[in-house]
């Protein structure tokens, strides 16, 4: 019995570090970290992610701070009405992720 207590209690400590470590930020720290440009325009970052998925629209959008970097993440839907998760690096608009949502 103390063993699974402890397994739980590492599994529930490693998923809290994880969680430490990324942070949704609100609309005016991501303004203040555009205007002070640490992060590129939004309106740039859509417009590339758009380029890429020609007829899409976005449906979501929201900026992280994960382990130091800045993330920022979209939800697409394509001219075809398929779904797509795209996570570029707010900073240097470099592509980190762009799936095909499940």
């Amino acid at each position: 019995m103390k063993r699974l207590t402890t397994v739980s209690m590492i599994a529930v400590l490693g998923l809290c570090a994880g969680m430490a470590n990324a942070r949704d930020l609100g609309p005016d720290e991501a303004v203040k970290l555009r205007d002070a440009g640490t992060v590129k325009d939004f309106q740039v970052l859509n417009e590339q992610v758009l380029n890429l998925h020609p007829g899409g629209r976005i449906d979501e959008t929201e900026l992280e701070q994960e382990y130091g970097k800045y993330i920022y993440k979209l939800d697409i839907q394509d001219k075809d009405g398929i779904k797509w998760d795209v996570e570029l690096d707010a900073s240097t608009g470099k592509m980190l992720k762009n799936h095909q949502d499940d």
